[in-house]
């Protein structure tokens, strides 16, 4: 954990926005896979457990995932991250993806409408996981070296 060892905060969130490029679009007008924004969640997992825990860890899984609305290329996207438990050496996380921004071609090759309220087209809540030798030595100081039980 970084700065004095202290408990992660229940309730942490962290936010990124991305645009999405036409380049990613896979499907007739314009749709974008519905894992674009399970990769992005796998970015703001990262930042938030070298926010909560010093390291980037290992988001382990997803118990649930809605995939509620469609994502479209020329989208802009937040994915955001919170911090719902902490255990031991796991982390429940919440998250949502949600445009905020949306490409409107009908108008021009560059309009676009600022989603308000943004649309929410993805959920999920998964667990991180933290190293082991991360958590040993916050706990109870660096484990020895490999092989010094033997010298």
């Amino acid at each position: 954990m970084p700065a004095g060892n202290t408990v992660p905060a229940v309730g942490l969130t962290v936010t990124h926005r991305r645009y999405v490029p036409y380049s990613h679009a896979h499907y007739g007008g314009n749709l974008v896979e519905g894992a674009y924004a399970l990769a992005l969640f796998g970015d703001v997992a990262t930042e938030l457990a070298i926010r909560t825990d010093g390291d980037e860890s290992l988001l382990a899984g997803y118990d649930s995932v809605e995939m509620l609305e469609p994502l479209q290329a020329g989208d802009i996207v937040e994915a955001t991250a919170t911090l719902t438990r902490v255990g031991r050496r796991s982390r429940g996380v919440d998250f949502e993806a949600r445009v905020v921004c949306r490409a409107a071609p009908d108008r021009g090759p560059s309009a676009a409408d600022v989603v308000d309220p943004p649309l929410i087209i993805t959920r999920a809540h998964g667990t991180l996981v933290v190293p082991r030798t991360l958590r040993s030595a916050k706990k109870v100081g660096n484990p020895p070296p490999f092989g010094a039980e033997n010298r």
